[in-house]
């Protein structure tokens, strides 16, 4: 068959049994490969149907800039139908995506921001409030939002839920990870609708709110940072639909990565993170239902591919940073603090349009050999050290009377407390400097690691 373009190739994904891992569990598993998607994953979807949409409302005009916010894979759909139809595209991702996330929008022609992942959503430097900037400053464009679009949601009504029924008719549950809710509530319309005895199961990573509000109703506790991409939220999005949701169950970040790996060693599927979340899930789900579903079809959502995370889940010094693999560790730089610094004194900072000179008095009153500025808005920018100053100086690249800013170092890395030492000596090795900061809690840099700190470490370790 010769299809028109390649949008109209999206869909009609295969469904397969999973065979190894859920030996001994009750129930019979199957997995929708989303990923088989010419894009790569299921937001492809509804990036057409998105656009189209916008197109019928007259709110998308020709020529027009799609702004959006996104994980990278809705980017990607949005960006296989912006160049088909000839629209421009600006993609804000939060900075814990992958690389290769990254790399493939950029592939498609479009402008990529990248935010931090460790702010409020209502914070201005936020993804989400940095699209709708754009979105206001960038002349003839459209926010396409899709955590409150609600033609997300539809596209899965129309497409995904027909398509999953007529494949799958003997399906008694459906379980698919809860990030815009665009997949789990528009499919699971449909399936209410039209098997009402299907169970909807949503997975949600720990740290994210969505859990905890299923449940209770409240959002009582404030989200923290996971690993686990695609999934999960920091906020309740206008796509949820709650009351259509049977159950929810929370994984691991953990559990959800080593099971992504066993997929593709076990099952010889190359998925991507959300996949192995959603299988976690699924069977975590299954256990806790003793005997009720024994031999029943429970259908999970694939929803990318690993080629999107080889440097993450794929990469076996990553994982080990992230303390994903069970193997001896030096220590984490929380233990590195508590050895080599007598106090917890907040760390000094200078911004990058403060003088030279003022810099420098700050670091002989202070008695540190290095600083880190940041902008009028609070961003790192970099380190300055008390050699780069002096050689400056003495070179006459800069006058006591000069801003800072030329003096800046970018080369900066952020670290946690729970990261392992080999996450911080790989990064001193290759000439960054680490700094250490918490992002479940607002406020400055804990603490900035040098060599020597390094050093004294490991040479007084037992």
């Amino acid at each position: 068959m010769i299809y028109e373009n390649i949008l109209k190739v999206i869909g009609n994904t295969p469904i397969v049994r999973i065979n190894r891992i859920t030996q001994g569990v009750g129930a019979h598993f199957f997995a929708k490969l989303e990923f088989l998607n010419p894009g790569g994953s299921i937001k492809d979807r509804i990036g057409w149907w998105m656009i189209d949409d916008a197109e019928k409302k007259g709110l998308l005009q020709p020529g027009g800039v799609i702004i959006e916010g996104t994980s990278g894979n809705t980017g990607i759909g949005l960006a296989i139908a912006a160049a088909i139809k000839g629209y421009k595209c600006i993609f804000v991702l939060p900075d814990k995506m992958s690389s290769e996330k990254i790399r493939n929008l950029r592939a498609f022609g479009a402008k990529v921001v990248v935010t931090p992942t460790a702010v409020e959503p209502d914070d201005p430097r936020s993804y989400y409030q940095v699209s709708r900037r754009l979105a206001r400053e960038t002349p003839n464009s459209l926010y396409m939002n899709q955590y409150d679009n609600l033609s997300n949601r539809e596209a899965h009504y129309q497409i995904t839920g027909p398509e999953i029924l007529s494949q799958f008719p003997d399906i008694d549950a459906f379980v698919a990870g809860i990030g815009t809710g665009g997949t789990i509530c528009g499919v699971g319309k449909y399936l209410k609708e039209h098997k009402p005895s299907c169970q909807i199961i949503a997975v949600d990573p720990v740290g994210s709110i969505v859990y905890e509000y299923f449940k209770t109703g409240k959002l009582l506790t404030a989200p923290k940072t996971y690993k686990i991409e695609g999934i999960g939220e920091d906020f309740i999005p206008k796509n949820y639909d709650l009351s259509i949701i049977d159950d929810m169950i929370q994984v691991e970040d953990k559990e959800s990565f080593l099971m992504t790996r066993k997929l593709l060693t076990k099952e010889g599927l190359y998925a991507g993170i959300s996949s192995g979340s959603a299988m976690t899930g699924a069977m975590k789900w299954i256990h806790a239902q003793g005997d009720r579903f024994s031999g029943k079809n429970v259908l999970i959502i694939f929803p990318d591919s690993g080629n999107r995370y080889l440097s993450k889940v794929f990469n076996d010094d990553w994982m080990r940073e992230a303390g994903f693999l069970d193997e001896p560790s030096l220590g984490t730089v929380s233990d590195l603090l508590h050895r080599t610094r007598t106090s917890q004194a907040p760390v000094i900072m200078a911004k990058q349009t403060e003088k030279v000179s003022l810099v420098i008095e700050r670091m002989r009153d202070k008695n540190i050999s290095q600083l880190p500025i940041a902008d009028d808005a609070g961003w790192i920018k970099g380190v300055t050290t008390e050699g780069a100053i002096l050689s400056a100086l003495y070179e006459g690249r800069v006058k006591s009377s000069d801003s800072i800013e030329p003096l800046v170092d970018p080369s900066v890395e952020f670290v946690t407390p729970q990261d392992p030492i080999e996450k911080v000596s790989r990064l001193v090795t290759a000439g960054k400097t680490p700094l250490v900061h918490d992002p479940n809690i607002k406020g400055d840099i804990l603490a900035i690691i040098t060599k020597i700190d390094l050093l004294t470490y490991l040479g007084n370790r037992p």
